[in-house]
């Protein structure tokens, strides 16, 4: 048996042909709905990129322990797992947090890895000769954006970006292993995520009356720009989505010349989506999770069952995923983790939880049962109490600063952590531009989450199992003095 993943970061559900977009030109993920199934309703869990994929690997929810962050010792790693069992397990990826000090502990689990350099502002190529930033709109301040720019300076052809690398070390793997048997490949592009910088044939697909400065990578605030600028920075999207879908097919030939379809699992999948002004919002995490971020598409073919070309509405999660390979390679789970394999949602959309909850540390605690999104917001002003809970006290680009590190103390081991105590150390939020509100949509009758209800028997029901659902991740006691549920601690502890 064999089994590939397909990972996009930033894709963004609504604008695949497969959930019904009609304008962006992505044939090939309308022929992999065909050959699989798609997901109606899959949400995130934890967010953004590495507390998603600790998810990927872990099968379980961290977001309400700690904030961005590598593996911990105490975790469970699918990849190491099925390296472990026999199964040869390889890693492809341009995912430049990977390489930073918070992601510093993924890659290795695999058998295998490969990277390939230059997505964002990665510290990649030295140019230290003055030279002239052509002039545009958003980017991120400083070094980081002219590193972005000393980057592209070396992506002159398609076959340069690191997007293209990353997929034909992929086709590489596949060409060279497809008649071996017990292997897993992990094909991961950053791509579509900002910036979305990408050549000129794509663009051509999506000719429009645009004369402002360049425009590809927008802040994380709220929109500013003309409607002319937010359209374009949709097409600029779209483009590089195009891209994506062409080397998405390039796997797909691969699966057809080689008849893997009979004995390959085959996931497409992403870590969440991105605000394209929609709510007056760019990008995601200094917001609300809107479903345009929160809801995300997912494929899935399995060739013991044979089912593609149908949709299943079963309520499913990124946590999901690592049981869903460990069980099509006949690994047993480990107890800690919380996600279901898919098998039965494949079959007969059985379902695999009555709640999804989603959120990003120190943030809403959100939760949807498929018909509602329940986003719980902190109860005061200064969201407190909050704690990072760790062994590896490591932000995104730094490791925690010494004076951070002088207010760490030692906590008593979590259901999870194998017995290990860990580091409970004062956390902060990501900065949030937008204020702090309890907020409750119904999908059925608002699928646009433009218009807020006031349904007490509903908030309940959703509280009450956004409870069950902290319960069941141990999360610690703080986090519901946090979002006011105190009234609830005699059952908590």
């Amino acid at each position: 048996m064999k089994a590939i993943m397909v990972m996009f970061d930033t894709l963004n559900r609504r604008m695949l042909p497969p959930y019904g977009c009609d304008w962006v030109h992505a044939p090939n993920f309308q022929r992999l709905a065909e050959r699989t199934v798609t997901f109606a309703n899959s949400y995130v869990g934890s967010m953004p990129c590495m507390p998603a994929r600790r998810e990927l690997h872990t099968g379980r929810y961290n977001f309400l322990h700690r904030s961005w962050g590598p593996l911990e010792p105490f975790d469970d790693s699918m990849p190491e797992i099925l390296k472990k069992n026999g199964i040869h397990t390889h890693l492809s990826s341009d995912h430049q947090h990977y390489w930073e000090d918070g992601g510093c502990t993924y890659h290795t689990r695999y058998s295998t890895w490969e990277i390939s350099r230059g997505q964002e502002g990665d510290p990649w190529k030295a140019d230290l000769r003055p030279f002239d930033i052509p002039e545009h709109l958003g980017g991120r301040p400083g070094a980081w954006d002219r590193q972005d720019w000393v980057n592209r300076r070396r992506m002159t052809r398609e076959e340069d970006q690191p997007q293209s690398v990353t997929f034909a070390n992929g086709l590489e793997f596949i060409r060279t292993n497809h008649a071996q048997d017990n292997w897993f490949l992990h094909i991961e592009t950053f791509d579509p995520h900002e910036p979305f910088f990408t050549q000129k044939e794509y663009q051509d697909l999506y000719p429009h009356e645009y004369s402002g400065p360049l425009f590809d990578w927008p802040d994380y605030n709220k929109v500013k720009e003309t409607p002319e600028q937010v359209q374009h920075l949709r097409y600029m999207y779209a483009a590089l989505l195009s891209m994506c879908d062409r080397n998405l097919g390039k796997v797909l030939d691969l699966m057809d010349e080689y008849d893997m379809w009979k004995d390959t699992l085959l996931i497409v999948n992403t870590d969440h989506g991105f605000l394209l002004g929609e709510h007056d919002w760019w990008a995601k995490c200094v917001q609300p999770f809107y479903n345009e971020v929160a809801h995300t598409p997912l494929f899935i073919w399995d060739p013991r069952i044979g089912t593609h070309g149908v949709h299943r509405q079963s309520l499913v999660q990124t946590i999901d995923l690592a049981p869903t390979l460990l069980d099509f390679f006949g690994v047993s789970l480990p107890v800690d983790m919380q996600g279901v394999p898919l098998r039965d949602v494949l079959e007969s959309d059985t379902p695999v939880r009555e709640g999804a909850l989603f959120g990003l540390h120190g943030a809403h605690v959100n939760i949807t049962d498929g018909r509602y999104v329940y986003m719980r917001a902190p109860a005061n002003g200064d969201n407190t109490p909050l704690y990072n809970y760790t062994l590896m006290p490591t932000h995104m680009r730094a490791m925690f600063s010494v004076e951070e590190l002088r207010r760490a103390e030692m906590r008593a081991p979590f259901s999870f952590t194998k017995g290990c105590p860990v580091m409970k150390i004062p956390g902060k939020a990501w900065v949030s531009r937008a204020p702090f509100e309890t907020l409750l949509f119904d999908l059925q009758n608002d699928p646009g989450q433009q218009h807020p209800i006031q349904d007490q028997a509903v908030e309940a029901r959703m509280t009450e199992l956004m409870i069950s659902l902290m319960r069941a991740n141990d999360a610690p006691l703080e986090q519901y003095l946090r979002l006011g549920l105190i009234h609830t601690k005699e059952r908590i502890s």
